[in-house]
């Protein structure tokens, strides 16, 4: 009975003061429906497919919207990659790699009632390999993608903010 009337009281509280998810104030900005278009870099077009994944789920799971055709939508994601690294983080005590840090930089271009908005966001994700080992397959993609889910964590809080202070008119 006490854990039932604990629950209530901390509903009430969040209810009571306003409290509103960032995904609300993002979907409030880009509205009820998202396209998405990465566009594939020449010199690394494997990167470019990992990274259209990891982008579509995080729009769905980030923005609660539907994935539309881009004629359907009513705002279109443009999503440029600006780069791809991979940077030696810590060391064992033979001097070999054991964590590296992928980071995924990208520029995206929101486009909605023919306004454009550019932003620029990053994502980091660190990871660990075995002492003189190389980065595998597995490791590569899972890094990219986790790295670019990131990059769009931070975009969805850039828009959130946006939203929670939308421009006075």
């Amino acid at each position: 009975m006490r854990v039932l009337a604990g629950c209530i009281i901390a509903v009430m509280m969040f209810t009571g003061c306003g409290y509103v998810s960032a995904a609300h104030y993002a979907q409030s900005v880009v509205g009820e429906s998202v396209s998405t278009e990465v566009l594939i870099s020449m010199e690394d077009p494997q990167n470019t497919v990992i990274i259209k994944d990891a982008v579509d789920t995080a729009v769905i799971t980030r923005f609660r919207t539907s994935l539309t055709s881009k004629n359907a939508s009513q705002t279109h994601l443009k999503i440029y990659i600006a780069s791809v690294g991979f940077s030696p983080l810590r060391y064992d005590t033979n001097g070999y790699v054991i964590t590296y840090r992928t980071t995924v930089s990208m520029h995206i271009d929101r486009m909605r009632s023919d306004k454009v908005h550019g932003y620029n966001t990053s994502g980091m994700y660190d990871f660990d390999i075995e002492p003189n080992a190389i980065i595998s397959d597995r490791a590569r993609f899972n890094a990219i993608s986790l790295g670019a889910q990131k990059a769009i964590d931070a975009f969805v809080a850039q828009i959130a903010a946006e939203g929670s202070n939308p421009p006075k008119e």
